[in-house]
């Protein structure tokens, strides 16, 4: 298949190889980048600090809850941290947030007339109601999509929603949704509770927002583990009597205000011009939060360190960023981007690259961006002439969630790394395990250099392949990648039909 490469205008070079005489299209940015990535390959490798420092503040900080002391700890820390690498240019951005915080959650299980109670262990997803006290019958909604919610539309009103968490023997080509978008939709239909399974074994709780606002919902959210839902299913089968469920709980919720933490390295050639690298450096309280994401933001931050201790000036702006809030709704990436966008300046962000539990990458992702597939092939292959190991496997689909989605939906580029983890660390996600004996220190290292590349390439080329999105640029595009529907049921799909 041929394969269209984007070149600056008057800088292409064709070779003929072979007797076939195939043309190569040579990229004039490919040199500097081979020998750049070379020296940013030997520095990270002899000399990253992203596993110390991230073990350093799980020890010193803890989590690092938006809105607790905790959170306000890690800022400090990252500042600091950043100062130390060199950074002159290093700010607080501050912002105000409703910040929730659990407090007491109970759940009991019992039949329709009868006082056979049975107490499950249970955690409150955030964003639920500072006070509730629900009883209701309990309607098993499956896998919590909208086709399965849409069949139970005329029984939920009044009920208890019981939804998974993830796809139970999913049907070929269904897209799970969020947490927070089954429950939108069991809110949709009317229930006045939702009780979340997990589907990772061993008795694991998850926690994590359920709110697609970031603000408090009207029902409360739980979530129970996978042999409680097991437990409870088998029991709705074997009872000729309804359940009931029985969720009580309190919470806090006060305006607080946190810090994203930006470190700023200036361009040499288009200053005004910038590419955003960013992580959340919040957690949840369960556990400190190693893989979520203190692999994402410590290696952001060793990200920063790398670029000073080479001295290198690329051409445009890099700002390093810390967002806080990511958990409970992304606040602080939402707070960045009003915040340039009331100044005028969202043009001038060319790239946005977001590390969010990154680990090991073996690719990178150009989030829909056809136009910059070549581009970033190029790229990959020339991280692979450094480093073998690299796979440069290359991925084009965009995704929500995590700290892009505010900078995408304006239509500003995104990019990212294709890693993986081991399942028994994505069983930790969001829940109690989450903690530093998961972290792989080579693999992290790996997130490391092949980030600092990536990020090279996007602020020292001479050009980039694409543009800002028109605002219905933005809404084909979205269209297009799937994100459509999701983007309605969270009430952030701003076009009329």
């Amino acid at each position: 298949m041929a394969r269209t490469f984007y070149v600056p205008r008057f800088r292409l070079v064709l070779f003929c190889i072979g007797t076939a005489g195939t043309l190569t299209a040579f990229y004039p940015d490919k040199l500097s980048f081979r020998k750049a990535f070379a020296r940013i390959n030997n520095e990270v490798s002899a000399h990253s600090r992203a596993y110390e420092t991230l073990a350093d503040a799980s020890q010193r900080v803890g989590h690092r809850l938006t809105g607790s002391p905790n959170g306000a700890h890690a800022e400090t820390y990252a500042f600091n941290l950043l100062s130390s690498y060199g950074y002159k240019d290093v700010r607080f951005e501050p912002f105000e947030v409703e910040a929730w915080m659990r407090d007491t959650v109970t759940l009991a299980i019992v039949p329709h007339k009868s006082d056979n109670f049975r107490d499950v262990p249970v955690v409150a997803l955030a964003h639920s109601p500072v006070e509730a006290h629900v009883n209701g019958e309990i309607v098993d909604v499956g896998n919590g999509l909208e086709g399965d919610f849409a069949a139970f539309k005329d029984k939920l009103k009044g009920k208890v929603a019981l939804v998974n968490i993830g796809l139970a023997a999913p049907t070929k080509g269904a897209r799970n949704l969020h947490r927070s978008e089954k429950t939108a939709l069991a809110i949709q239909y009317g229930a006045k509770g939702v009780i979340m399974v997990n589907l990772v074994p061993g008795n694991v709780l998850l926690t994590g927002t359920a709110s697609v606002t970031g603000k408090l919902i009207p029902i409360p959210s739980v979530c129970i583990s996978l042999e409680s839902g097991q437990a409870l299913r088998a029991w709705m089968q074997d009872e000729h009597e309804k359940l009931y469920a029985q969720i009580n709980m309190t919470n806090t919720s006060r305006k607080i205000k946190a810090r994203n933490v930006v470190a700023t390295l200036k361009g040499s050639q288009f200053p005004d011009e910038k590419i955003i690298v960013g992580g959340h450096l919040d957690s949840w309280d369960l556990a400190t939060g190693a893989i979520d994401n203190g692999i994402g933001s410590f290696a952001v931050m060793d990200i920063a360190r790398t670029f000073k201790a080479l001295k290198l000036k690329p051409k445009r702006t890099i700002e390093f960023v810390l967002f806080m809030g990511e958990e409970q709704g992304l606040l602080g990436s939402k707070a960045m981007v009003d915040k340039l966008r009331k100044a005028g300046e969202l043009d001038k962000v060319r790239y946005m690259v977001n590390l969010d539990m990154t680990n090991d990458p073996s690719g990178l992702n150009a989030f829909g961006r056809s136009d910059m597939v070549p581009f970033l092939n190029m790229v990959g292959e020339t991280m692979k002439e450094v480093e073998p190991a690299f796979a440069n496997q290359m991925e084009n689909q965009a995704g929500l969630h995590s700290d892009h989605q505010p900078f995408m939906l304006e239509g500003v580029p995104v990019a990212g790394m294709n890693g993986h983890l081991a399942r028994e660390v994505l069983d930790c996600y969001h829940a109690n395990c989450d903690r530093m004996n998961l972290v792989d220190a080579g693999q992290l290292k790996n997130t490391v250099r092949y980030s600092t590349m990536l990020l090279y390439a996007l602020a020292d080329a001479d050009a980039i392949p694409t543009q800002r999105q028109t605002d219905n640029q933005t809404r084909d595009y979205l269209t297009a990648q799937g994100l459509r529907t999701p983007l309605q049921i969270a009430n952030e799909w701003r076009w009329k039909e």
